[in-house]
């Protein structure tokens, strides 16, 4: 039977309910599959409510005055690590402690009757701590504290000690069932997210080379280089905060697993190959000089680009990393063209900013060569290999 037509006021003919109804399973298909990729993001979802439900209890349970600060506390931090929530606890909990003494003294030692008083006071509870978290960000809870405790006594008719015990109890009650939360449900460590954020990054790298390398005989796309780059520059950020949650992780002990440190300096020293070879190929080499570099620049484009993206993939599922003697084989014909072709004079008389670039290009794909050399290292290490065992796998390919 076949599906009805409808047709609309302009006089077009639009599928009736069979016809959508074959596109349904499509989208119903690919729910799995973003739901998976998602995990990490569903997770955190997962925590934050469980965090939120723990500390909303347990406040009830024990009689605090306003729950609702636990609640807060726990879901602050809840974060999407271990590492990350050890931190946001250590912090949210010193800058509280700290804004509590602090805001109770104030309101103790200086009378604040009237309204003229109370914003003398409050003046003097707020910048300092202020001053001091816009030294040390981490600590800016410590204002906001002072300021309850300063203000909430003349709501509720209470005392300045007693607002900052029970603020200091409210939060200690919300940042440790947010930290418990983080350990016992779901837990997400940092140390298992740096091997998809590197690969990300090397594949990001991957391709803005490629039209980097490109820009040398064709010319570039500036406006998608610059995409690119500014991807890059963010992924390469956000490797370096995941990193460091990860090593906070692996100093409490929370993880084992490979140091860190080297797979981010190493993806670092590429970004800033990345770099040299885009200022090395703002504009295309003069056309001889394109005539003899353009097939060996591709080869060395494709090995280059294939090698990252491998690499990338060998990270992400931790297997041994690629064979990198493509590379190499690319990288030596190319600096062989380059010695004909300085060799036939081809580079004389060139203006000398061209001249400069053209070599800042070898220069840049030698320390590349160098610091794949690092990259293919740290893949052993993350697959749980040594280099050795890399170097045998080499020679058998």
């Amino acid at each position: 039977m076949l599906g009805v037509h409808v047709a609309s006021g302009d006089g077009r003919i639009w599928p009736g309910r069979r016809s959508f109804d074959c596109l349904m399973p499509l989208s119903f298909k690919s729910i799995p599959s973003w739901l998976r990729s998602k995990k990490v993001e569903l997770g955190l979802g997962v925590r934050v409510t469980a965090a939120a439900m723990g500390a909303l209890v347990i406040a009830l349970a024990l009689g605090l005055k306003l729950p609702l600060w636990a609640v807060l506390t726990s879901i602050i931090v809840t974060q999407m690590s271990v590492g990350r929530s050890l931190k946001a606890t250590r912090d949210y909990l010193i800058g509280t402690l700290g804004g509590a003494v602090y805001g109770a003294t104030i309101a103790v030692l200086i009378p604040h009757n009237g309204e003229g008083a109370l914003l003398a006071v409050l003046v003097l509870a707020v910048a300092p701590l202020a001053f001091i978290a816009a030294i040390n960000p981490s600590l800016n809870v410590a204002t906001v504290t002072a300021i309850i405790v300063l203000l909430l006594p003349l709501m509720n008719h209470g005392t300045p000690l007693e607002s900052a015990i029970d603020r200091v109890l409210e939060v200690t009650v919300g940042a440790l069932t947010g930290l418990a939360v983080s350990f016992l449900v779901l837990p997400s460590r940092a140390h298992s997210q740096v091997r998809a954020r590197a690969a990300r990054v090397l594949e990001l790298m991957a391709s803005a080379l490629s039209e980097l390398l490109s820009g040398l005989t064709r010319g570039r796309d500036n406006d998608a280089l610059h995409r690119l780059q500014d991807g890059i520059g963010t992924a390469v950020a956000g490797l370096s905060a995941v990193g460091a949650e990860a090593e906070r992780e692996r100093a409490a002990r929370l993880a084992h697993g490979p140091d860190t440190g080297p797979l981010l300096r190493t993806t670092l020293r590429l970004r800033h190959d990345l770099v040299m070879i885009g200022r090395a190929s703002l504009v295309p080499l003069p056309i001889e000089l394109q005539q003899r570099l353009a097939a060996p620049l591709a080869r060395v484009s494709a090995a280059l680009v294939s090698y990252l993206n491998a690499s990338a993939e060998a990270l992400r599922k931790g297997l041994l990393p690629p064979a990198i003697l493509p590379v190499r084989n690319a990288l030596q014909a190319y600096a062989e063209e380059v010695v004909a072709v300085r060799g036939e004079g081809l580079t004389r008389g060139v203006a000398s900013d061209i001249a400069e670039r053209f070599f800042a290009v070898g220069f840049s794909l030698e320390q590349m060569r160098q610091n794949l050399l690092d990259l293919e290292r740290c893949v052993a290490v993350w697959a749980g290999a040594s280099v050795t065992e890399t170097s045998k796998e080499d020679q058998a390919r």
